[in-house]
């Protein structure tokens, strides 16, 4: 874009010598041959100011431009590139002030740096969002000084461009790597042993070495006199669904972040694995009502509506109603089907007022209850304690976290898969429930 001239800006080192000069004038009732000295600096003053002028404004002689990606991952580092062309013949000395979105609230940025003459540069800096949603950068301000360093010239660029923030695909990405790659497994992902059959008849072929001995089909084998067996495939294009409790329960916030924003992104990168695995995925949200419903499907299209889709859930003051989840999956699921609920539950009596719900959902489906711990009680529980308050507060984290405990055994005593995690580790934790279920054959 093109420059703007807006107004002459005065540097620090013209206040300074202007101040020095005033201090020879005061003293030269005492000293009078620094009166004509004070005059000389005067006349020079002024000489430079006009040059500088010259230099700064003969002609536009800097470019800047912001380059902005596509979207911003939520929660994670995001690069904003500025290209710099110094068309000037001399070294300028640059201050860049980028107004940022509102969201960041960083009101302190600034950039410092030299760039010689007739010379380009590009420069990066990196802004954490942790708030789906636009984002609107306002202008990029580049006050330049010439060697001489007296005054400024402003220059603005690039006056509102606007970028969108979706759920972390950074991380989704991440975990795809890992998950496809068994090397990888330190990182957390853990390698699961296959237990039993779960597979799908595929066709009779002739016994190699090597061929499981339980496969065998005798009658077959009697009709071709030749030891035949049965080849069997994975079972493939099985429904999983992520479905996000989007109550008052997951707007409680944990390292600037939100439950709601923690499930989105486990739930993004969750489907990208089990579309990768050769299931059909599908997304759920809801509250006191059904807000969004994304039939399974096994295509990897069905990547981009769940990103759309994920990128306008937001949490809400409002009561979950599992009763009308429980009916809605009964009438809209009815082949089995894995479904990862991600919600929480602080009490072991928020338990009890849903534990039939989700008990009549496991009937059908393999159900997977996802909830946080709170990791910052165990801050206050390590903490010595000095006074009658401390100690309560101690307690009642103790009880918090027994409550917590109390109720991963409640649902795994009514057959229900479980995961009590932190919110930080989520993700991982969620792929290695999945992986597990689908070694195991349980789905």
């Amino acid at each position: 874009m093109i420059a703007t001239f807006k107004s002459i800006y005065l540097s620090n080192r013209l206040f300074i010598i202007i101040a020095f000069i005033s201090m020879l004038f005061l003293v030269s009732n005492w000293f009078f041959a620094l009166y004509g000295v004070a005059w000389l600096l005067i006349y020079l003053l002024i000489v430079f100011l006009l040059l500088d002028f010259i230099m700064l404004y003969q002609k536009d002689g800097f470019k800047v431009s912001r380059i902005l990606p596509e979207k911003f991952s939520n929660s994670d580092l995001n690069d904003v590139i500025i290209k710099l062309n110094n068309i000037y013949q001399f070294k300028t000395h640059i201050s860049i002030i980028d107004e940022l979105p509102f969201q960041f609230q960083k009101r302190n940025f600034l950039i410092e740096l030299q760039l010689n003459g007739k010379l380009q540069k590009t420069i990066n800096y990196e802004v954490i969002p942790v708030e789906r949603g636009q984002y609107e950068f306002g202008k990029l301000n580049c006050f330049v000084a010439s060697p001489i360093r007296l005054l400024k010239r402003k220059y603005t660029f690039n006056e509102h461009q606007k970028v969108k923030v979706y759920p972390s695909f950074i991380q989704m990405k991440k975990f795809n790597f890992l998950a496809i790659d068994s090397k990888y497994s330190h990182f957390g992902l853990k390698k699961i042993r296959r237990i039993g059959h779960t597979m799908e008849f595929e066709q009779i072929k002739e016994y190699v070495t090597g061929d499981d001995l339980r496969t065998i089909n005798w009658n077959a084998t009697a009709k071709k006199s030749n030891l035949m067996v049965n080849q069997y495939q994975d079972e493939k294009m099985q429904s999983v669904y992520s479905i996000i409790d989007t109550s008052r329960v997951m707007k409680m916030p944990f390292e600037e972040l939100k439950l709601v924003d923690y499930a989105i992104n486990s739930a993004l990168a969750f489907s990208n694995i089990a579309l990768k695995k050769g299931d059909k995925v599908g997304l759920i949200d809801f509250s006191n009502k059904i807000n969004k419903w994304l039939p399974a499907k096994a295509k990897y299209t069905q990547l981009s509506p769940i990103l759309e889709n994920l990128y306008n859930i937001d949490s809400q003051f409002l009561d979950s109603d599992f009763g009308l989840l429980q009916t809605s999956i009964k009438r809209n699921i009815k082949q089995r089907s894995l479904l990862m609920l991600y919600t929480n539950f602080e009490h072991i009596s928020s338990l009890e007022r849903q534990i039939k719900y989700l008990q009549a959902i496991a009937k059908r489906h393999v159900l997977v209850v996802i909830f946080f711990e709170n990791t910052e009680l165990n801050k206050i529980i390590n903490e010595p304690t000095n006074t009658i308050s401390e100690i309560y507060n101690q307690t009642l984290a103790r009880q918090f976290l027994t409550d917590k405990q109390l109720i991963t055994k409640a649902l795994q005593q009514k057959g229900i898969q479980t995961i009590l995690t932190p919110p930080q580790k989520l993700t991982i934790n969620t792929i290695n429930k999945y992986l597990e279920i689908k070694s195991r054959g349980i789905l």
